[in-house]
């Protein structure tokens, strides 16, 4: 009779074993990862991308291999000048093993200190290359990115739903029926924007220090969605950055009875001095951090104390893992993180997948509730959202597919769809002469210095709607 020891038991196969324990796929995960040299050696084809109009303009990107797995990601925002970077980083990515995020990331950022690599097109661009390569290597290994990400902390991530392009008004039948749909989709927080152009009582076009008549409005906006609402709702509010410290001041400290979820960017997000002085004085919670790119951006709205609640967006601020690195850095200050974000279901999941990991999130945003047929269509399984939540299931990668022909019929016209990579040749890999660290290099994404400052074919004067 054969005898079965510890040691015969771990040197074989670790299929029957987590097939007794109920883990299928963390058996398929441990027989293609259990050492180097099984993982399969997977190298980048091609890096593509197609550009997009639906709450503002995106950048969808397609990361290519030699073994037909493919990996996507997103950008928005800033991402009307991403596409001269991200056809650079595809050219320094092709021939290269994906899986090697990390110093793909790092050396693409260090070897563009001239190209902008700081924030803006340039960080957008790398975010949605970075989350791709997350996509496409949860694929190859065959676990989910949250897996990827140290395993979860939580099975459900809670969104809220911005009131749309519409704003919410008091006596308004429009407003009361967006209400209501909200309640009816199973939300239970959301949010209203309280910066308007058009209030009569503005002093001029060019000046944001509200009148007495601004406020006052703001008010009665934020009192009749209070008691529109159930009582369970929790109900935020944005100033989108246009105001100054003392209408700031004014503005939340009238806000204070109504106990909001948080008041957002009452000042520019650069002005972190501003922020602070607004936040010790109210008892309403300030939010920021849409518009701050990179860990670097956000360590010093962390020291100076400048906001209760942090809020990057995952698809331009650098990425998922530096995501995931920046609400590490707010958890050791106690700053809960709300993210940001007006992306498709390709982003949102994304950024779900992350938030899952995270023990100090709080609420993460959605803003397509004006494109309800995009958003439900975007990808093959349909709505993802349910009851106001998201669940990233176990399946590789993200775990949603994009549905190309519905993404397609919001295709920025006379733009590429997914074509191949211009003159992508052999790529020259991290350390190439001219790429980022290698000789010659620090001139831009790619050795050269006017991809950065390029714009996206199509991407000029496209509208750009309120967050």
């Amino acid at each position: 009779m054969q005898r079965f020891s510890r040691r015969s038991i771990l040197k074989g196969s670790a299929m029957p074993l987590a097939g007794m324990l109920g883990l299928p796929s963390i058996s398929e995960a441990a027989q293609a990862t259990a050492s180097a040299s099984r993982r399969p050696k997977l190298r980048v084809t091609d890096v593509r991308t197609a550009e997009v109009q639906v709450h503002s303009y995106q950048v969808l990107v397609r990361v290519d291999t030699d073994q037909g797995i493919s990996g996507y990601g997103e950008c928005v925002d800033a991402a009307t000048g991403a596409i001269p970077n991200i056809r650079s980083f595809g050219r320094q990515l092709i021939g290269q093993d994906p899986l090697n995020i990390e110093a793909f990331w790092e050396r693409a950022r260090t070897g563009a200190v001239f190209g902008g690599a700081q924030g803006g097109q340039f960080t957008c661009a790398l975010t949605a290359v970075e989350s791709a390569l997350w996509d496409l290597a949860g694929k190859a290994l065959g676990v989910p990115i949250w897996q990827l990400m140290g395993g979860r902390v939580r099975q459900n991530v809670r969104i809220y739903a911005d009131a749309g392009e519409r704003e919410l008004r008091p006596n308004d039948d429009y407003s009361v029926q967006q209400m209501k749909k909200i309640v009816d989709m199973g939300f239970l927080a959301t949010k209203t924007d309280l910066d308007d152009a058009g209030d009569p009582n503005r002093l001029d076009r060019v000046n944001w220090t509200a009148t007495v008549g601004e406020i006052d409005r703001m008010v009665k906006q934020i009192q009749f969605l209070r008691e529109g609402y159930p009582k369970t709702m929790s109900l935020a509010a944005d100033m989108h950055g246009r105001y100054d410290v003392g209408t700031g001041k004014r503005v939340a400290k009238e806000l204070e009875p109504f106990k909001l979820m948080w008041l957002e960017e009452p000042v520019p997000p650069g002005e972190i001095d501003a922020m602070a002085d607004i936040r010790h004085s109210t008892t309403t919670p300030i939010a920021c951090g849409e518009n701050v790119y990179m860990r670097w951006g956000f360590r010093e709205i962390f020291e100076k104390q400048a906001c209760d609640i942090i809020q990057p967006d995952f698809q331009k601020t650098g990425g998922l893992l530096e995501s995931r690195k920046i609400a590490d850095m707010a958890h050791t200050y106690y700053i809960p993180l709300a993210p940001h974000g007006v992306s498709s279901p390709i982003g949102m999941m994304g950024t779900a997948h992350v938030c899952s990991v995270i023990p100090n999130f709080l609420v993460q945003e959605w803003h397509w509730i004006d494109q309800m047929d995009s958003w439900v269509n975007w990808v093959q399984e349909g709505n993802i959202i349910n009851k106001g939540v998201i669940s990233p299931t176990d399946a590789p990668g993200l775990g949603v597919t994009l549905n190309e022909e519905a993404a397609k019929r919001r295709q920025v016209p006379n733009t590429p769809w997914f074509e191949p990579l211009p003159n992508a040749g052999r790529g020259r890999g991290f350390g190439g002469p001219g790429g980022p660290g290698g000789p010659n290099g620090g001139r831009g994404a790619g050795g050269g210095r006017g991809a950065a400052g390029q714009a996206a074919p199509g991407a000029a004067g496209a509208p750009n709607p309120g967050r």
